[in-house]
Parts: structure tokens; C-alpha cells; sequence
């Protein structure tokens, strides 16, 4: 098997090119589709025969907190290879996650606590599932805080890195924490085994607005990864090849 291709991701300057040449390709259209899925979702969609347009808020809550847990696994993906391969480009796309994942999560509380006031009476509650997700807000402070307080970059990708995967443990505590505990949180209605319960014109503004927010995530991680390796090559050769071009 060649492994060319793996070995090309090991390559600061590989990579930064391919990063600079396509977070435009994600960038355009993720906001272009979350345009018109919270059209769809705030203007086109009927009101839910229970909570009625209060339920809108869930085209942004659920697809934050999807993007939380998926986010937080490619930090603890990229992590693992940059330390069972030593590339230090797995190590920067960990570090580069950790901000946006941050992000979401903060936006998944948020919106999650305002959705939570008029359906349980209260803004916060020690649900499994809300707790579980405030440890994962914890986990990605102390990620960027370990970070940030050691000067070594090699040192500090280890350090992080080694706090990314076993936080992991947590993703899998949020995804089903609903069916193992006995939480007060909604039930999944999109990720189940057998059909979804929300109906098409629900559904479809749902995952148009799942998918834009994979799309910014990604064009985000792009830029934020392109300046992360600039940062760590400051010195390198090819930096200066690139400045002086």
C-alpha cells in the first residue's frame, strides 16, 4: 500500500496550501445553507402542536451540540495520531479545534438553557445529559488553559493531547446519556435507528442547518489551521520562500 498520501499530511507546507485552497470551497456554501435552513426553519416551518414556535430554537441548539461532540472528536482523533505518529499537523488541527469547539458548546448551553425555561421552568437543571455537556464545556477551557500555559510546543501537544483522549470518554456519555439515565431531556428525534419523528418540513431546515454548521466548522478549522502552522514554521525555510514569493 503507498502511504505518499499520509505522509504529504505530515507536511506543514502541503497542508497549508491545501487549507488556503479550499476553505473557500466550504466557507460559500456553508453560509449559503444556513441562510436558507433558518428561512426554513424560522419562517416556512409550522409551529410544533406542543410548544408551538417555541420549538424554532432548536435549528440552532441541536446542530450546536451535534458539532460540539463531532468537533471534540476530531480534536481527540487528531491528538492520538500526533502522538502514535509524532505529526506535529494532527497535533496543530487538535489545537486548532479546540476554539470553535468551545464555541459551539458555549452556543449549545446557551440556547439549551433558553429552551429550557419554558418547557421545565427553570433555565438549568443537573440533568446527565446538560451536566455531561458543561464538563465537555470544562473540557475544552482546560484543553486551550494547558495549552497556553506551557511555552514548549512539543510539550504542550503532549500535555493536551494526552487531556483530549481521555476526555473522550465524555462524547459518548452525552450521546447516550438519555437512554442510560433516567434524564429529562428530549429524546433523540433525528438520530434514532429507525425513521426520524419530525416531519419533512421540520426535518429538511434541521439538516440544512447541521450541515452549514459542518461546512463553517470546517472552513474555520481551514483558517484557524493555516495560521496555526505558520505559527509553529515561523522559522522554517518555506515561511520565508512563501513571504518573499
Amino acid at each position: 500500500m503507498d502511504w505518499a498520501w499520509f505522509r504529504r499530511l505530515g507536511s506543514p507546507p502541503h497542508v497549508s496550501r491545501i487549507a488556503g485552497t479550499l476553505t473557500p470551497w466550504f466557507a460559500w456554501p456553508a453560509g449559503v445553507l444556513i441562510v436558507l435552513a433558518l428561512y426554513g426553519g424560522l419562517v416556512l416551518a409550522p409551529p410544533d402542536y406542543q410548544q408551538g414556535d417555541g420549538f424554532r430554537i432548536i435549528y440552532v441548539h441541536a446542530p450546536a451540540a451535534w458539532l460540539s461532540l463531532m468537533i471534540y472528536s476530531t480534536m481527540a482523533v487528531s491528538a492520538a495520531i500526533g502522538m502514535i505518529w509524532r505529526m506535529k499537523v494532527a497535533h496543530a488541527v487538535a489545537a486548532s479545534c479546540a476554539a470553535i469547539g468551545a464555541w459551539f458548546t458555549a452556543v449549545s448551553l446557551v440556547t439549551g438553557s433558553l429552551w429550557g425555561k419554558p418547557m421545565w421552568g427553570t433555565y438549568w437543571v443537573w440533568d446527565p445529559r446538560l451536566t455531561a455537556q458543561l464538563i465537555m464545556m470544562f473540557l475544552y477551557l482546560g484543553y486551550m488553559g494547558l495549552r497556553s500555559g506551557i511555552e514548549d510546543t512539543a510539550r504542550a501537544d503532549k500535555a493536551s493531547a494526552a487531556l483530549a483522549i481521555v476526555g473522550f470518554v465524555n462524547v459518548p456519555i452525552i450521546k447516550f446519556s438519555v437512554e442510560w439515565w433516567n434524564s429529562i431531556h428530549q429524546a433523540p428525534s433525528v438520530m434514532k435507528m429507525d425513521r426520524p419523528s419530525m416531519p419533512a418540513d421540520m426535518l429538511v431546515p434541521l439538516l440544512g442547518m447541521l450541515l452549514g454548521f459542518t461546512l463553517y466548522f470546517i472552513a474555520v478549522l481551514l483558517v484557524r489551521l493555516r495560521a496555526e502552522i505558520l505559527r509553529r514554521e515561523r522559522s522554517a525555510h518555506w515561511i520565508r520562500e512563501v513571504a518573499t514569493a
